[in-house]
This record gives structure tokens, sequence and C-alpha cells, in this order.
């Protein structure tokens, strides 16, 4: 057996071990994230929170995670990706646990700002370090399977475990579990990640931030990516801030049947982001993007006529973020770094996943928190299916990047 026979699996075992905790990272984002949505309505009461003050604190998170994936992308860029994904786990590691120190709005407010700035850090630059680890013709899958562990962890398991913990322990006490795991795969990654990136032979000197934000806005997709980034959020974050509050006050569910509908989001998720991004490998990037965003507003459309009835919420529920969370993953990995010079597919994404969280993400949530809180929250919906609407018009207008398959190199 040859040298390259014996260093071919060797190169693909590592491909996975990198991309698994890269993946095992983002599933702690995910947590980090969304396990406070399902702990609002106990939260809420405790602190004596209205709808506005939800919305706000599921905006402060979104609005820090924009500014850190806008710069960070960047500097991974230049700095490489082990020291900003690292530092990140610790930081969001230290300071999910403090969430459940908090004592009123503006403490919490606080804390979930920081622990924005270190989630948004850590999600561009490990799209990058996965895009970094695989071959082309594998971009969609492993970006795919290191996306699928933010809504696995935090949209499916976290509010099953959560409506299960709270019948023995405080909400206070369920925050300071997730510390631990963190900081373990921040070590791992410290030990897998190489210290820098070298850039490619041809690549033009590394010029500031600003001159590279400015070359990858020059990409049309780029653009079209920021805009639908943006519709993507505005129904994923909605719906993980104010849908427990919906399914509980205006249709009446019990906390159990709550969890159970909710747990949909992550579930959904996780499949559509496993299957529709592999799929893209395999048919393109653009028609996945189109079925996907009619899929999504379908589903949305039916989600508000499924009334009190649990199961059809849950699956109406799992059919939105079936294709939705697939739409994201889509759009901040492979059709953002494939639209981007090879050297700046960090900022790419980092610039597109920031509008999405300034303003889908950022805005999204302290609007539908205004509208529940003057008209009634069962009016939230609309702001979702408004943003996936347009999405479908914004995804007719992409270029193809996926490559053909034979000019793919192994």
């Amino acid at each position: 057996m040859t040298a390259k026979a014996v260093s071919a699996p060797l190169s693909r075992v590592r491909e996975l071990i990198v991309v698994g905790v890269l993946a095992l990272g983002f599933g702690l984002v995910g947590i980090d994230r969304f396990l406070i949505s399902t702990l609002f309505p106990v939260i809420a009461k405790d602190l004596h929170l209205n709808y506005g003050d939800i919305g706000v604190i599921g905006g402060v998170l979104a609005l820090a995670w924009g500014i850190a994936a806008l710069f960070m992308g960047n500097m991974s860029d230049k700095i490489g990706r082990r020291r900003v994904l690292v530092g990140a786990l610790i930081v969001f590691s230290l300071l999910i646990g403090a969430s459940g120190l908090a004592g009123g709005l503006l403490a919490l407010i606080a804390v979930r700002f920081f622990m924005g700035l270190a989630d948004g850090a850590y999600t561009p630059v490990s799209i990058a370090a996965t895009i970094d680890a695989s071959p082309p013709r594998r971009h969609g899958l492993n970006v795919g399977i290191e996306q699928t562990m933010l809504p696995l962890f935090g949209l499916g398991l976290a509010p099953l475990l959560v409506a299960q913990l709270l019948h023995v322990v405080g909400w206070r006490m369920i925050f300071s579990i997730f510390t631990l795991p963190g900081l373990i795969v921040a070590f791992l990654l410290w030990r897998l990640l190489p210290a820098a990136v070298a850039p490619p032979a041809d690549a033009p000197p590394r010029a500031g931030a600003l001159a590279d934000w400015k070359q990858v806005l020059g990409y049309r997709n780029i653009k079209i990516a920021m805009g639908m980034m943006l519709c993507w959020l505005t129904a994923l974050i909605t719906c993980a801030t104010l849908l427990p509050s919906y399914l509980i006050d205006h249709l009446h569910l019990d906390a159990a049947d709550m969890g159970r509908v909710m747990s949909a989001i992550g579930l959904g998720s996780v499949v559509g982001t496993l299957i529709l991004p592999a799929l893209s490998d395999r048919i393109g990037r653009r028609p996945v993007m189109v079925i996907s965003a009619i899929g999504a507003a379908l589903a949305m459309t039916m989600l508000t006529r499924a009334g009190a009835d649990a199961a059809g919420l849950f699956w109406w529920l799992f059919a939105v973020n079936f294709f939705n969370n697939a739409l994201i993953t889509l759009t901040v990995g492979p059709i953002s770094s494939e639209s981007a010079p090879p050297h700046l597919i960090a900022t790419a994404s980092g610039v597109v996943i920031a509008t999405g969280e300034l303003l889908g993400g950022c805005l999204a949530p302290i609007i539908a928190g205004q509208v529940a809180q003057h008209w009634g929250i069962g009016h939230i919906l609309w702001l979702p299916i408004i943003g996936l609407t347009v999405g479908v018009g914004l995804t007719l207008a992409l270029k193809e990047t996926l490559a053909p398959r034979a000019g793919n190199p192994p």
C-alpha cells in the first residue's frame, strides 16, 4: 500500500473530527441562544417582564451577534480561526451561567448582550473553519452537519429538557448546567485547529476591514444573501422568542404541550438542514433555495390556521423550520463562501449574518413584542409570513454558485 493510499482515509477522518467538534460548539451556541426562550414564561413571571421586555431581550442578543459576526469574521480571515473560536467558546460558556444570576430586566439585557458578542463571533468563523476542512463537493453536507447542531441542541432538545427540569430545579440553576461542556469543546478546538490558515498563493495583499467589506459587497449574490438572511431570521427569531407565550397565553396550551410543540422548531430544522444542503451539492443551490422558500412561506401560513391543535401546530412548525433552517444554512454557508474569494469567506459570511441579525434578529422580536403588547399576542405570526414571502422573490434573483460536479476536486 502506498503512502498516498494511507493518507487519504486519515484526511477524511480528520475532516469528520474537525467538523464534528465544530458542530458540537455550534450546538452549545444554540443552547446559549434559545434556552432562554422556553424559560421566558417562567422568567417573565418571576422578574415581572411583559411581552415588550421579552422582545427587547431577544433583540439585544441579536444586535450583539450581528456586530460580532461582522468584525470577528473579518478578523479570523487575518489571524486564523482558532483564536477567535476558542475565545468565543470560553466567554459564552462562562456567561450562560451568569444568566441565572440576573435579578431584573437590565441585568438580563446586559448579560445577553455580551453573550451575543461571543455567539456572533463563533458563528461565521465556525462556518469558515468547516469550509476550510471540507472539499468543495462536501461543502453543503458538512456545513449542514455543523449548522444542524444549533437547532438540534437549542431548539429541539432544550425545550424538552427544560420542560422536565422545571419540575425539579428553578430556572436559574438550569443555566449553570451548560458551562462545563463549552469549556471542554474550547479545549478540543485548540488542539485540533491550526493556529492560522495560510492564504492562497494568488491572494492579493491583505487590506483593512473596510476594504474587505467593500470587496465582498461587490458580488451580487452577497447583497441578495443579506436580504434573504433578514427574511429567514425574522421568521426564526420571532417564533423562537415569542411563540412559547403565543402558545400558552393565546392558544392556552399547558407547559408540557408548549414544550412539545416548540421542539418542532429544532427537530424540523435538524432534518431539513441534513437533507436539503446535501441535496444542493447534487442539484444546485438555487433550486433548493427556491423550493425551500416557497415551502416555508406556505407552512407558516398554515401554522396560523392550526388553532389549539397541538399535533397540527407541531407538524406545521416542523415544516416551517425544515425549510427555513436549510435556507439559513445555505445562505450563510455555501452561497456566501462560493460567491466570494477564498481568502474572504468568513468576511462574506459575517456580512450576511450581521445584516440578518441586526435587522431580522434584532428588530423583528422587538417589533413583534410591541405588536403583542399593544394589539395582542395572536398577531405576531404575520411578521414572519411577510418576511418569508419577500424571501421567495429574493431566491429567484440568485445566481447559481455550485461548480459543475466534474470540476470539483475530490
